[in-house]
Parts: C-alpha cells; sequence; structure tokens
C-alpha cells in the first residue's frame, strides 16, 4: 500500500488500480471531453466536453472508509454551461467547446465554478436544495394567481422537504473582451481576481465586475505580418497575488509581476533554455512550442510540458531548466507523419501530485506517464476498456523502438495516435487520478491491500 502523497516507495510505485468501471460521458463528437479538474478539497471532479456541458462528480461519503472504494465518484450535477454562438461581425462561429474548469474554494454550502469557451467565461454557482416553499397567499399549490377578492385569510408560508435536487446557476457572465480564443483562466490567489489569455492578450478581471476587464499582458505587433509567437498558456502564482507566468510558441516563459507596472509587457523573469543546434530541424519550433504550463503547489517550480517533453524549471533560474523528462521521444523518428496528420499541433496537459514529488502527462494509444522526481522513475500505464475492471492493477507498458519485440511490449509502428489522453487531474491530497482518454472518463487511485 501506498502510504500517502510524496511517499511512494520503489516497490509499490505506480501500482494504480481502477476505482470502478469506466465513465462514458457519451459516443458523438460533442462528447469529447475538453477539461478535467479537482475542486481544493478533491471531493468534487468537474469535466467539459466539446458539446458546452460541464459534469460534476462528487466523491461517494461512505467510500472514505472503505480503503478499497476511497476514490469512488458519481454524477453529482450535469448542466450546460455554453451554447454555440455566431459573431456576425466576423462571419465566425463560435464553438460551445469548454476550453477550462476552474474552481474557486468553497467559502459557503454552495461551490462555485469557472468556465469557458473560445469567447466567454461564466461563473457558475452549484447548490443543494431539499427544501421547497409552499403556502403562499397569493399563488396556489399549482403556482397560479389567486384572486385577492378571494383571499379572506393571511398564511405563513412554510418549507417542506423535498427530494434533493442540485441547482447550476449562472452569477456572472464575462464577455466582449478577448478578440482571440482564450486558451487559459486562472484563479488569483486573492479569490477576488481571476485572468483570461488568449492568443495575443491577457486581461484581468474582478468577479463582481462583468462589464470591464484589465488588459495586463498585449503581444500584439502594430502590423500583425510581424507576429512571431503567441500566448499558450498562462497561470497565477499559488501564494504571491501580483505574480504569474504565461508561456509562448516558441518555447519560453516569462514571469511577470504586476507590482512593476499596469501593462506587464516587460517580464520580471524569462525562462528559455537554449537550443542545441544538432537537433534542430524543420519540427524544432513546432514541438518548442510549450502547451502547458503550471506552478507548483510550493509556488517554487515552474512545469511546462511541450511535444515530447515535460520540463521542471526553479524561479531562480532562468537559463535551463532543472529537469526534463522525455514523454515519448520513440516519436522523434515519427514527427514527419504525426505532422501530416495534424498531431504534431496536440495540446498536451500536465499535472503535479500534492506534494510536488510526482508528474503526470498524457500521450498517445490511451497512454499517460508518471515521472517521480525524487526516485527519477517512470512508467507508463494505459487507460483502456480492456483493463477497467474495478480494481485491476495497471501494468506498465513499453514501446519497442526496434529490433526484435517482446511480449509484453508494443511496437511504435502499432501505436494508434487517435486516442490520446491531453487532459489529467490529480487530487490535492490523495493517490487518486482523473485521465480522460477521448469520451471515456477513468479515475485511478493507487493500490490498497
Amino acid at each position: 500500500m501506498i502510504p500517502g502523497i510524496g511517499t511512494l516507495t520503489q516497490d509499490t510505485l505506480w501500482c494504480f488500480s481502477q476505482v470502478k468501471a469506466t465513465i462514458e460521458i457519451g459516443t458523438t463528437e460533442a462528447d469529447i471531453i475538453s477539461t478535467v479538474e479537482f475542486n481544493h478539497t478533491g471531493e468534487l471532479l468537474a469535466t467539459g466536453d466539446k458539446g458546452g456541458r460541464v459534469v460534476i462528480f462528487q466523491r461517494e461519503q461512505e467510500s472514505k472508509n472503505q480503503v478499497h472504494r476511497r476514490g469512488e465518484y458519481n454524477v453529482y450535477s450535469t448542466f450546460q454551461s455554453h451554447e454555440p454562438e455566431f459573431d456576425y461581425l466576423k462571419s465566425l462561429e463560435i464553438e460551445e467547446k469548454i476550453n477550462k474548469i476552474r474552481w474557486l474554494p468553497q467559502q459557503n454550502a454552495a461551490y462555485f465554478l469557472l468556465s469557458t469557451n473560445d469567447k466567454t467565461v461564466k461563473l457558475w454557482k452549484v447548490s443543494e436544495r431539499d427544501k421547497r416553499p409552499e403556502g403562499y397567499n397569493l399563488k396556489d399549490e399549482e403556482g397560479r394567481l389567486r384572486d385577492p377578492a378571494t383571499i379572506t385569510t393571511l398564511r405563513v408560508p412554510v418549507l417542506r422537504p423535498m427530494d434533493l435536487m442540485v441547482e447550476a446557476t449562472p452569477r456572472r457572465v464575462f464577455a466582449n473582451a478577448h478578440t482571440y480564443h482564450i486558451n487559459s483562466i486562472s484563479v488569483n490567489s486573492d479569490y477576488e481576481t481571476y485572468m483570461s489569455a488568449d492568443d495575443l492578450r491577457i486581461n484581468l478581471w474582478n468577479f463582481e465586475i462583468t462589464n470591464q476587464s484589465f488588459n495586463i499582458v498585449d503581444i500584439k505587433p502594430a502590423n500583425m505580418e510581424e507576429l512571431t509567437e503567441v500566448i499558450t498558456a498562462a497561470e497565477f502564482h499559488p501564494h504571491h497575488c501580483n505574480t504569474f507566468v504565461y508561456s509562448s510558441s516558441k518555447g519560453t516563459i516569462r514571469l511577470c509581476d504586476m507590482r512593476a507596472s499596469a501593462l506587464c509587457d516587460r517580464h520580471t523573469k524569462f525562462f528559455e533554455e537554449p537550443e542545441d543546434p544538432s537537433n534542430r530541424s524543420f519540427f524544432s519550433e513546432i514541438i518548442s512550442s510549450i502547451s502547458d504550463v503550471k506552478f507548483s503547489h510550493s509556488g517554487r517550480y515552474i512545469m511546462t510540458r511541450d511535444y515530447l517533453t515535460v520540463k521542471v524549471w526553479d524561479l531562480n533560474m532562468e537559463n535551463r531548466p532543472i529537469e526534463t523528462y522525455q514523454v515519448h521521444d520513440y516519436l522523434r523518428s515519427k514527427l514527419c507523419s504525426l505532422y501530416e496528420n495534424d498531431c504534431i499541433f496536440d495540446k498536451f496537459e500536465c499535472v503535479w501530485n500534492g506534494s510536488d514529488s510526482v508528474i503526470m502527462t498524457g500521450s498517445y494509444n490511451n497512454f499517460f506517464r508518471m515521472f517521480d522526481r525524487n526516485t527519477k522513475r517512470d512508467v507508463t500505464l494505459e487507460a483502456s476498456r480492456e483493463n477497467s475492471k474495478p480494481r485491476a492493477i495497471l501494468k506498465p507498458r513499453k514501446v519497442c523502438v526496434g529490433g526484435k519485440r517482446r511480449k509484453d511490449e508494443i511496437s511504435v509502428d502499432s501505436l494508434d495516435f487517435s486516442k490520446k489522453i491531453l487532459h489529467t487531474a490529480w487530487h490535492p491530497s490523495e493517490n487518486i487520478i482523473a485521465v480522460a482518454a477521448t469520451n471515456n472518463l477513468y479515475i485511478f487511485q493507487d493500490k490498497v491491500n
């Protein structure tokens, strides 16, 4: 048994088991999962899909005391967050696809989360109701207005018990602030503001103000023909409300301090790894584009994901990463075919575990990778229906590049590039992970005896 986050031992490392049968969101294109996110306690898990829906799963309360079932989640609420729209001025369709979901810390009985598509961010309140008012004076029991002339007595309305109902209501709609597609949203540690980033700009919002935002980064050149890079991801520091980072398609990361100036076009720190000339190729610029950037929970490190690697940067060292992990280096010889089928432009995310000691990210063939920063061990696991029996132990997978293939290995030529894990999430304090494989959600927990 793995004792807890950050205490993974060599013998039991990576012994993850399926919690329950695979959760299939649906079977259509609109059902493809586009984001996964645990809330701050790990009690709720939210997914967004291409159809604009948000599905929230709640951890089973009775499973907490049963070690082998402690990671079981069931559907708590489903609602339509975004609808397809049309921009008549630009003659462009606006997809309903949910790009990101971010939870706010729980302050009362209700839950709040942000969801965004390409253009509009919405703040949702998710609350429970198990009582309903009865005994109105001006309405009958069916809700129809009564004739005031027939009212002869005054009644005091009372609350009656009813079946539990979970309601999702939009509390704020933050629109009309982005010309380009939103790729990131991040809640600030002051919990009063958040930022939204598109290809060329980053805006700062106050949760109480929907009609105005402050532009804090703008990299749009006066002449668009001079455009050389775009913003790919952005995130606030977990503890310092004035600090944030954003990554670019050139493989660079900029750390900005909002105390320095209102417009953070001038970065405070600039993280970039010099390119090895011997590895230079036609695809170098494409595969160096950063698809995700994440602060560690401690705030000391930044993790970035490009097409082939995951890198960990120390905030105090800008010239090179302190750790580099190869995710699927065996694809380096396949870049030409990956370029032709557009897979080379896939945007993989990466996540930390609760103590920042383990990193997880996705790959192809429904594989996902884990890297232990302490022991430098890594493993490839597979999320598939074949091994989705409850509490089935995940077996490590290996990819054979050339030569004789062993029985338990899979050839790099046999990988299915249509099966990809772009979105993953890790419980904030336990070894429970959520993996989105197309329209299936897999939830795994560490092995228990």
